[in-house]
């Protein structure tokens, strides 16, 4: 079941005018219980409204004043907490590296009640234009509505990149841009009409990434900071299913390698040093400089008989640009063997300061690992520690960095155990993280409660992505696909 909260109905806001006064309220040295919980949040100046609800017993009228150092204040009263985007947006911008206090009071049998006034911090650090994100139904056997949508931070507004209705039997996945830049994007299709979608400054191919010399189509792509090379991993994977409702699905590898694909040429380059058969290697990233190629590894294991053996170590290996070739050696920063734990979604910010990365007890599909938290890697000192700001009792799992490297974005099941939803949090200068806030909508619990899809894979992007949605189906449902040759480093 979903979160039980009660929900009374929208009701319309009234103009300051109409607006019914807080007489003789009595005070509460509590923050109010509001949804979602937005109290002491850091927040960018461009982010859209924070709008919320009032939880707990039923009340007749809420009544919300913000007070910032500077500007005019608003006032909201009504049934619920929707402020005007305008006048949101010049509050934020009038109060940049200053906080805004929330005054709640909320009306119950004919009385008034003051809470605690709580702030909300607006970063000196600016965000980016927006996210992109897919929304998929938590089911497994088959597949059911989703797509990849790009929603404009600064509002409400949300609209599909590529639905899976553009093509029938198709799912859509492991989308991709070069740090937040929105002109180049890969997005890998499975499905009778498959393939992985390449767009680069507005040229689209189709490409089949699947060779006789490699595992399995091309997946979890990352972008080399020039664009002239993605990472991406070959998996020979198997599903199954836990018998304990805790613990619901598992995705395994039997087999994962690393290869490079070179987008001028065609060409996927491979390597001995992340080919080995003893060993699974999967989710690379580049380092901002483009000279590292950081990845996960796991000893192999007989599978599925010993999937909870298999814990991967985050790993790294230098990489030549020029000639796309690698370095020797393999480097082991955070040790499975040590840790006793596992490794997954390597993403390193790309002020090349730190590397986030999700912990769990074992495998990679930490997406269903009520255990999963996220750590962060210092590269400079070289010491990693759980980032205990933004960690809950329930899944913290994919994520990523804007491209300032001032905020990232991260897929949690802390609000009721079944679905993924976005969370933001800030990094400032000196590494201390802020208090996540949920993605604001316009109407929260109402759009939470209904929502029957979980966030899944999300990246900043810059500005708005463009792509010609016709373009992709004809590409799609034509066989002909860009075929890759394999080129062998040392």
């Amino acid at each position: 079941m979903k979160r039980m909260i009660k929900w009374f109905g929208l009701g319309a806001i009234l103009l300051a005018s109409c607006t019914e006064k807080v007489v003789s309220p009595q005070y509460m040295e509590t923050y109010p219980s509001i949804y979602p919980d937005y109290t002491e949040v850091t927040i960018p100046s461009t982010i859209a409204p924070l709008n919320f609800d009032v939880t707990g017993d039923d009340y007749e009228r809420v009544d919300v004043v913000v007070q910032g150092v500077r500007g005019e204040s608003l006032h909201v009263n009504g049934k619920t907490v929707s402020f005007d985007e305008s006048d949101w947006h010049k509050l934020l911008h009038d109060n940049i590296g200053d906080s805004l206090m929330f005054t709640v009071s909320v009306k119950r049998n004919g009385k008034w009640v003051q809470y605690q006034s709580f702030p909300m911090y607006v970063s000196t650090y600016p965000i980016d234009y927006g996210l992109v994100y897919r929304l998929i139904a938590p089911g497994y056997e088959v597949y059911s509505k989703m797509g990849i949508y790009q929603r404009d931070l600064s509002s409400f507004n949300e609209e599909a990149l590529i639905e899976n209705t553009l093509v029938p039997g198709m799912c859509v996945n492991c989308h991709a841009f070069n740090q937040a830049q929105p002109n180049r994007l890969s997005i890998h299709v499975r499905g009778s009409h498959g393939g992985t979608l390449l767009q680069e400054d507005g040229q689209l191919e189709v490409l089949d990434t699947k060779t006789d010399s490699t595992l399995s189509a091309c997946v979890y792509p990352y972008w080399h900071p020039s664009g002239k090379y993605i990472a991406y991993s070959v998996n020979n994977t198997r599903q199954g299913f836990h018998a304990v409702k805790e613990e619901r699905i598992e995705v395994m590898d039997n087999a994962s390698d690393i290869v490079i694909y070179h987008p001028a040429t065609h060409e996927l380059i491979t390597t001995p040093m992340l080919q080995r058969k003893d060993a699974f290697e999967t989710f690379p990233a580049f380092s901002p400089d483009g000279r590292t190629l950081y990845f996960c590894s796991a000893e192999a294991k007989q599978m599925p008989q010993e999937y909870k053996d298999v814990k991967y170590s985050l790993c790294s290996i230098d990489f030549n640009p020029e000639n796309g070739t690698f370095g020797e050696n393999i480097d082991t920063l955070v040790s499975a063997r040590q840790l006793g734990k596992s490794v997954s979604f390597p993403r390193p910010s790309y002020d090349g300061r730190y590397l986030m990365f999700t912990l769990s007890d074992y495998g990679n599909f930490s997406i269903w690992h009520k255990e999963a938290d996220l750590w962060m890697y210092d590269l400079k000192k070289q010491t990693f520690y759980p980032i205990d700001e933004v960690n809950s009792d329930d899944t913290e799992s994919f994520h990523n960095w804007s491209s300032n490297s001032h905020w990232f974005v991260f897929s949690s099941r802390r609000d009721n155990g079944l679905y993924t939803y976005l969370y933001i949090a800030g990094v400032d200068a000196d590494g201390k993280v802020t208090k996540p806030f949920m993605l604001p909508q316009k109407r929260p619990f109402e759009y939470y409660d209904g929502l029957v899809y979980s966030f899944n894979v999300p990246d900043f992007v810059r500005q708005p992505v463009d792509i010609n949605h016709m373009e992709v189906r004809e590409k799609l449902v034509k066989p002909e696909r860009v075929k890759l040759n394999v080129r062998k480093s040392r």
